[in-house]
């Protein structure tokens, strides 16, 4: 039987945040991406609460979050991390990113060794300065129209890799709630992506890096590049990371595929043996 999943709001100083929280035991945060919520981890949730007390966020400016008073940056968000574990009495956590959240779950490890058992990064890229001007040029052109021609635009967007319009309506829902407001979470990525190898390298705790097949091709068409660097760059710069690849894993494969990732997940997080 699922656990009950509740939601909930923190007040901040920038806003209230909404998470979702279900399960009991060892903390695992989840952190999404980019135009998404906490709701990309509504099918994956149940599953990890069998084990764990599973905590997942919706960044401020994105979801039922509120929008903050100033453009952040990925150091903000963890701090928002922060303050949300700390309200919730838990001292230390494995965490789980995706994308965006991605970027934020390694930040989190290198400013706060303290406080992380475990990190799950998921389809992490080396955009560079291209990608950063790629990133502008995407949403620049993402803006409320007078003949709401952008709601078929952001429909017909993922369409041909969701395989559901159930899914697909819950990714454009998201989607809408961020229209009309800075794009937050991309102007954070942007930045930090140019320094971050150089930051992931400090980073000491036990690794498991995931990394969809089509995402790695999704992203390169959804922000018009060529062709991204390998993924497997962050073996790297986390020399003491181990890299799993899923085979048509697609940008919204937390969503398609939560049994698969839930099994990898839950076996690197109860081994011992890669422990410091």
């Amino acid at each position: 039987m699922n656990k009950p999943i509740k939601r909930a709001f923190l007040d901040t100083k920038d806003g209230q945040i909404h998470y979702r929280m279900s399960g009991e035991g060892e903390a695992l945060v989840l952190l999404h991406q980019n135009f998404r919520s906490s709701d990309e981890f509504y099918e994956i949730i149940p599953i990890f609460a069998q084990e764990r007390c599973v905590i997942a966020m919706d960044f401020l400016g994105l979801g039922d979050s509120d929008k903050p008073p100033k453009m952040y940056t990925i150091e903000d968000y963890v701090k928002t991390v922060i303050l949300l574990i700390d309200s919730l009495g838990i001292s230390k956590a494995s965490i789980l990113g995706n994308h965006t959240g991605a970027y934020v779950a390694g930040e989190f490890a290198v400013a706060y060794p303290e406080r992380i058992e475990k990190l799950i990064l998921c389809n992490v890229d080396d955009f560079g300065e291209e990608g950063k001007a790629a990133i502008s040029r995407k949403f620049e052109g993402l803006t409320i129209k007078e003949d709401g021609s952008h709601l078929m635009e952001r429909w017909l967007d993922r369409i041909g890799y969701i395989g559901s319009a159930e899914l697909n309506q819950r990714l454009v829902l998201d989607d809408l709630k961020c229209f009309g407001y800075p794009w937050y979470a991309a102007w954070a990525v942007a930045d930090y992506c140019l320094s971050f190898k150089r930051k992931f390298c400090l980073i000491k705790c036990p690794t498991l890096i995931l990394s969809g097949i089509e995402d790695v091709k999704q992203v390169e068409r959804l922000l018009g590049l060529e062709k991204l660097e390998n993924r497997r760059f962050i073996l790297e710069v986390i020399p003491h990371s181990k890299m799993v690849e899923i085979e048509g894993g697609t940008l919204s494969m937390m969503n398609q595929r939560p049994e698969e990732i839930s099994e990898l997940v839950i076996q690197f997080l109860n081994d011992k043996n890669n422990l410091k």
